[in-house]
């Protein structure tokens, strides 16, 4: 077991060698999880061009990564700024204003510049489905002082439909769980699987609405359909092992989604140095000390001020 487990471990530095050696533009480090190296990057980039919105933005990014949302704002306003029709800046900065409301005791302001961010990003990119549905979960969560309303969300799911028919069920699905009307939720986020061809992301949000009507081995099996599903998005790796760490289920199969996460690349959306320390804390709830102190080095070197990697690295070897 102690071989098997030092193996790993072996495999995953490597791993880590062969991305740092590789991934040598500030995208590519993102991609890669690499932030520090990022950050340090884009601050070189701009010592000698402040002008320059992509690494302003990229940047903004790159804090973002790091769930710093005083510096990812006043990175991504100012690429705005820059570049005030790029559909990408104003979804990113709407989607920093959001976590800030989220934290917020009074989100109304904030709230109401992420509805202006995300409903700007999607009227000038209209094919950019994510925007809108990021508009139409704005509509689903706030209240109508704050321009929220289900009839908004059902127009704007409309929307969605002409050129992503899966998320616009993934709306409806949203809705129904709203009214509490479950039958009909779980109706949509199948329709939502049928619409995608099975695509991995479908399963998922299957398997999260699982999760919050506590039906725990129901989730667990959307999270295999969700393993063996055409995945063009990585990060569902990331959010199906989270969901099972965060449910005390099926460690071994969450450890699983993460190395195979790792050994497929990973992906800006879930940051390596994240799922280093997820993998660690899985590690340690197994009992392997050893193997989860490796994993939250691992996170370290990618970010070393993660908080949650230092404080898992201080319990597991102190």
């Amino acid at each position: 077991m102690i071989k098997q487990t030092s193996r790993v471990v072996t495999v995953l530095f490597l791993f880590f060698l062969s991305l740092s050696a590789m991934a040598d533009s500030p995208k590519d480090m993102l991609q890669a999880g690499r932030v520090d190296d990022a950050i340090n990057a884009l601050n070189g980039q701009l010592a000698s061009n402040p002008h320059d919105a992509a690494a302003i933005h990229l940047l903004c990014r790159a804090y973002f990564q790091y769930e710093d949302w005083d510096r990812a704002e006043g990175r991504c306003k100012r690429a705005v700024e820059f570049q005030p029709n790029n559909s990408g800046f104003h979804r990113w900065l709407g989607r920093v204003y959001g976590e800030k409301a989220e934290k917020a005791t009074l989100p109304i302001g904030l709230a109401i510049k992420t509805r202006d961010e995300f409903r700007r990003a999607a009227e000038l990119d209209p094919t950019d489905t994510y925007a809108g549905v990021d508009v139409a979960e704005f509509y689903l969560e706030a209240p109508g002082i704050m321009g929220g309303g289900q009839d908004k969300a059902r127009e704007q799911a409309k929307i969605i439909g002409k050129v992503s028919p899966g998320q616009e069920h993934w709306v409806y699905a949203r809705i129904a769980e709203k009214n509490k009307d479950f039958t009909a939720a779980e109706r949509e986020y199948r329709q939502m699987i049928e619409a995608g061809k099975g695509d991995a992301e479908a399963w998922l949000n299957l398997g999260f609405f699982y999760r919050n009507r506590k039906r725990y081995d129901d989730m667990e099996q959307a999270f295999v359909k969700m393993n063996q599903a055409p995945m063009p998005r990585r990060e569902v790796l990331f959010e199906a092992a989270n969901s099972l760490f965060h449910t005390d289920r099926a460690f071994s199969f969450a450890i699983e989604l993460l190395h195979r996460y790792f050994a497929e690349g990973p992906v800006e959306e879930a940051p390596a140095f994240k799922a280093h320390c997820l993998l660690g804390q899985l590690l340690e709830k197994q009992g392997d000390k050893a193997a989860a102190a490796a994993e939250y080095r691992a996170g370290l070197a990618l970010a070393r001020n993660f908080e949650p990697c230092r404080q898992g690295l201080q319990r597991v070897a102190p």
